[in-house]
């Protein structure tokens, strides 16, 4: 039968290599808008990760997405932060979220470098009100002393640091307050406490008992990175959900076309084979081990060619977070693979229902 299935998908090269590509693009899709998804809010948590915090204090006007919304307190509630027990430092930071979703960092240099040290590749701190420190991925071939601008207004790169610290470029706090309107503010702050997590809860508890900050949001580092996953962003799970079910449509539509053809095409040979003894289930089994091949060898090819799109936009656009996620990997074979045997299911019953005597007279 190894043989016969072989031989089937041979003798029609061209139908049997587009439906294996067919199925390869479905994998491809699976996998290249989880990839992006969820490679996003991978490359989010190593950034705020590689802050330096392990407790994070927001205003009860700000989501979620820090930097959507306005910075809505003041840059001296830092100076509260910074005096309760067990606190050793307290950052503020004002967030903003350009067009381009390039994150930009307000921050008071000392306060900031203190949750943990900048690594820098070259250059200083801020010399000034119009410096800028970038990321290596930032400065993307800039050097110390090139322009760059940054909400319409131009800044002086004073440092390249090493990336994985919150934004990719960072700006003094004060400047950032004027050009986006916000002075004196802060859209978040940022906390180091002592012997993390002993004292956090304790911290927690005295930050809300502080008159004035009763409706502040307080978190530990763990819980705040835990509300970004696809369960908790229900637009996540929509998205993904409706790719993987445009992506099973396209296998089932083209295994079915594809082996309802085949089927149609080989109604004298089906004959053959029943009028030779072939049972139902061995019909069904012709048919449905040709479809696993071709789903197995485009399942392969789309795992393939997903895992080499993931290296050339990672060496072509280093900040995009393209991450493939293992499980999904797994994920994407087993529905593409139902998929096809789904699409197949009619066809291979249509040939085994045929009648021995109507298909040999069949022309």
């Amino acid at each position: 039968m190894n043989k016969l299935v072989v031989g089937n998908l041979v003798h029609r090269p061209l139908r049997s290599l587009i439906s294996a590509l067919a199925i390869a693009i479905e994998v491809i899709m699976i996998l290249s808008i989880t990839a992006i998804l969820l490679g996003k809010i991978s490359g989010f948590k190593e950034r705020q990760s590689g802050i330096g915090m392990d407790m994070i204090v927001r205003p009860a006007t700000t989501n979620n997405f820090i930097g959507m919304t306005g910075a809505g307190a003041s840059i001296k509630v830092a100076d509260v932060l910074a005096k309760i027990p067990h606190v050793a430092v307290a950052a503020p930071v004002n967030i903003t979220i350009t067009g381009s979703l390039d994150s930009i960092y307000g921050i008071d240099y000392k306060s900031f470098s203190g949750l943990l040290p900048f690594t820098f590749l070259s250059g200083t701190a801020f010399q000034g009100p119009d410096d800028v420190i970038v990321d290596d991925y930032a400065a993307a071939g800039k050097k110390v002393g090139d322009k760059i601008k940054i909400l319409e207004h131009d800044f002086r790169i004073c440092g390249i640091v090493e990336h994985g610290k919150g934004g990719r470029k960072f700006i003094p706090i004060d400047t950032m307050g004027r050009l986006n309107g916000s002075e004196g503010k802060a859209s978040v702050f940022y906390l180091r406490t002592e012997d993390p997590p002993r004292f956090q809860e304790e911290v927690r508890k005295a930050i809300l008992a502080t008159p004035g900050m009763s409706q502040y949001d307080v978190r530990t580092a763990e819980e705040y990175l835990s509300a970004y996953s696809p369960a908790r962003l229900p637009y996540m799970s929509t998205a993904i959900r409706v790719v993987v079910g445009i992506a099973l449509v396209i296998g089932f539509l083209v295994i079915f076309q594809s082996m309802y053809t085949a089927v149609m095409e080989r109604t004298r040979e089906i004959g053959i084979l029943k009028s030779l003894g072939a049972s139902r289930i061995y019909i069904v089994s012709l048919v449905l081990r040709e479809t696993a091949l071709i789903a197995a060898v485009g399942i392969a090819l789309g795992v393939a060619l997903s895992y080499a799109l993931s290296g050339a936009l990672e060496a072509r656009f280093p900040t995009l977070d393209f991450v493939i996620d293992l499980p999904w990997v797994w994920k994407s074979v087993v529905i593409a693979f139902t998929g096809a045997l789904l699409g197949a299911i009619y066809p291979a019953y249509k040939a085994a229902s045929k009648d021995p005597i109507d298909a040999l007279a069949y022309e």
